[in-house]
C-alpha cells in the first residue's frame, strides 16, 4: 500500500514539476534566473513552447522523480500521524523548486564532465579531417541567414555540412560535428553567445580557417550589460581563429566596422563602397530584391526572393567568403537567385485572402526597421502584432517606446501581444498620433486569432514582429 500511495504521489509529482521544469529549461538551465522565477509563480505556463527532452533533461528528471520517490516513500512508511503526512506532501510539493536546486548543484559535476567528453571527442574528429574547411559565423544580428546564404552558395562546388537552425552553443556545434559531420569538404557553424568568453570556447573547439561577422547590435543586453562588452564578445573570433585565417565583416554596421578596422589578421570588408563587396541600385519590392552586387571590381546583376536591406547584406557579406573559396560570379549569382527565406525572418507567407510577413524571430530595432520598410511596400490594409524586444536591460523600454512610433508610422492597426512591454509600446505609437481606437491587446493566440477575424480583409497584410518564448509574459 505505501509503494502505491508512492507511485501515485510521484506520478502526480511529475505533472506538478512540468511547468517549473519548462521554465528552467527556457532559462538556459540558469538555477539563479530560474529560482527569481519559481518563487514568484511567474512559470512558462503558455503553449508556445514544449519541454524538450533533451539528454539532459531526461538525466535530470529521473534524479528529481527519483528524490520525490524516497521522499514520498520514507513520509509514508515511517510517519505514523495522517495530518503529518498530508504537511510533509505539502511540504514536498511546494518545495519543488528547492529540490530543482539540489538537484541542479548534485547533477554540475556530471554535466561539465559529461559535456567535457563529447567536446574532446568532437575534436578528435575534426583533427583527423585535415582537409576540412572550417567556417565561423558570429554576430548580434543576421548569424542564421548568413549562414544558410553562404552554405546555398558554397553547395556549387562543395560537399557542405551546416549547424542546423541556431545549434550555436558549445553542445550544438559538437552534436553538430559528432551526428551530422561525414565526408563534406566544408563546415559552417553559427557562434552564439550570451556572455564573454563565449564566442573563445567555440573557437578554441573549431579551430575555424574563415570567419564572418555580421551585424553588431544592443542584442541580449541583459547579460551583457553594455555594447562593448558585446563587441569584446565577438571580437573574440577574429582574435582566436587561425593566425593565418581570413575574416570578413559586414560594414553596415558600425561595431563591426571598428572590429575590422581593429583585426590583425587577413580580412576583407562587405557592405562599404569602398570595401571588397557592396550593393547598388538596389529594388525592393513585395516580391522581392533586385540589385547590382559589385565584388571584386565586378558588378553582377541578381535578383532574390529575400526581402529587406538586412537580407541583402547578408547575401553581399556571404558573397565575399564564397568568392574566395573559389565560387563563380554564374554559381554566386544562381545561388541568390533561389535562395528560400530563413523561417521566422522575413518570411513571406500566404494565409487565405492576406499576406503574412514572419519576422518572429528574435527581433530587434534594426531588424523591425526593416521589417517595416518591406511592410510599407505593399498595398492594402497593413496589420502589426507584436509583443515587443526583451532582453535589452535598461534600454529594454526607451526601444519598445521607440518600435511603437516606428509601427505608427507605417500601420493601420496593431496587436499588441503579452503584457511586459504594453505600456511602452501603447505610448510610442500614440505619441505618433496614432488613432488609440486602432490598437489592441491580446494576452493569448486565442484572443490574438479572435481579433484578426475582425480586422483582416482582401489584401491585408500582417506583419508578426518578434515572439516570445512562453517564459515571458
Amino acid at each position: 500500500m505505501v509503494l502505491l500511495f508512492t507511485f501515485l504521489a510521484v506520478m502526480v509529482y511529475s505533472l506538478w514539476a512540468y511547468y517549473f521544469l519548462k521554465t528552467y529549461q527556457l532559462s538556459g538551465y540558469d538555477i539563479g534566473k530560474f529560482l527569481g522565477l519559481a518563487v514568484r509563480l511567474d512559470l512558462a505556463f503558455g503553449r508556445k513552447n514544449r519541454l524538450m527532452f533533451t539528454k539532459r533533461m531526461c538525466r535530470y528528471c529521473v534524479v528529481l522523480l527519483v528524490l520525490a520517490f524516497w521522499l514520498f516513500y520514507l513520509n509514508y512508511y515511517y510517519v505514523s500521524s495522517v495530518f503529518l503526512v498530508i504537511v510533509n506532501t505539502a511540504v514536498t510539493f511546494l518545495g519543488l523548486p528547492i529540490f530543482m536546486a539540489v538537484v541542479h548543484f548534485v547533477m554540475l559535476p556530471f554535466e561539465l564532465l559529461i559535456k567535457k567528453y563529447y567536446i574532446r571527442k568532437a575534436k578528435k574528429k575534426l583533427a583527423r579531417k585535415k582537409d576540412l574547411i572550417k567556417i565561423a559565423v558570429t554576430g548580434s544580428y543576421g548569424k542564421t541567414s548568413t549562414k544558410n546564404i553562404l552554405t546555398s552558395m558554397l553547395e556549387k562546388e562543395y560537399k557542405v555540412c551546416t549547424t542546423p537552425r541556431n545549434f550555436n552553443t558549445e553542445m550544438g556545434l559538437t552534436k553538430t560535428i559528432l551526428g551530422q559531420l561525414d565526408d563534406h569538404d566544408v563546415l559552417v557553424a553559427e557562434f552564439g553567445a550570451r556572455h564573454k568568453g563565449d564566442i573563445e570556447i567555440l573557437t578554441k573547439i573549431l579551430e575555424p580557417d574563415y570567419a564572418i561577422l555580421t551585424t553588431i547590435g544592443n542584442q541580449h543586453l541583459e547579460t551583457f550589460k553594455t555594447l562593448k562588452n558585446i563587441e569584446d564578445t565577438k571580437n573574440e573570433l577574429p582574435q582566436h581563429i587561425k593566425s593565418d585565417g581570413i575574416v570578413v565583416f559586414n560594414g553596415d554596421s558600425k561595431s563591426t566596422k571598428k572590429l575590422y578596422e581593429k583585426c590583425l589578421r587577413q580580412k576583407f570588408l562587405a557592405c562599404d563602397s569602398k570595401g571588397y563587396a557592396n550593393a547598388e541600385n538596389i529594388e525592393i519590392s513585395e516580391n522581392g530584391s533586385k540589385f547590382d552586387l559589385h565584388l571584386d571590381g565586378k558588378v553582377i546583376k541578381v535578383q532574390t526572393k529575400l526581402l529587406g536591406k538586412c537580407n541583402i547584406n547578408n547575401i553581399v557579406t556571404a558573397s565575399v567568403l564564397a568568392n574566395i573559396l573559389g565560387i563563380s560570379d554564374k554559381d554566386i549569382a544562381s545561388a541568390i537567385k533561389t535562395l528560400e527565406p530563413t523561417p521566422h525572418r522575413l518570411e513571406m507567407l500566404k494565409a487565405g485572402k492576406c499576406n503574412i510577413l514572419d519576422d518572429a524571430y528574435n527581433s530587434n530595432l534594426i531588424g523591425a526597421k526593416e521589417g517595416l520598410e518591406v511592410l510599407s511596400k505593399f498595398h492594402g490594409r497593413k496589420i502589426v502584432i507584436t509583443p515587443g524586444f526583451v532582453e535589452m536591460g535598461k534600454e529594454q523600454s526607451q526601444a519598445n517606446f521607440t518600435l511603437g512610433g516606428m509601427i505608427a508610422d507605417v500601420a493601420d492597426y496593431i496587436i499588441i501581444m503579452n503584457q511586459l512591454n504594453k505600456n511602452e509600446l501603447f505610448s510610442g505609437a500614440i505619441s505618433h498620433n496614432f488613432d488609440r481606437k486602432k490598437i489592441f491587446f491580446a494576452d493569448t493566440r486565442a484572443k490574438q486569432k479572435e481579433i484578426l477575424q475582425l480586422l483582416t480583409c482582401e489584401n491585408c497584410v500582417i506583419l508578426f514582429e518578434n515572439d516570445l518564448p512562453d517564459n515571458y509574459k
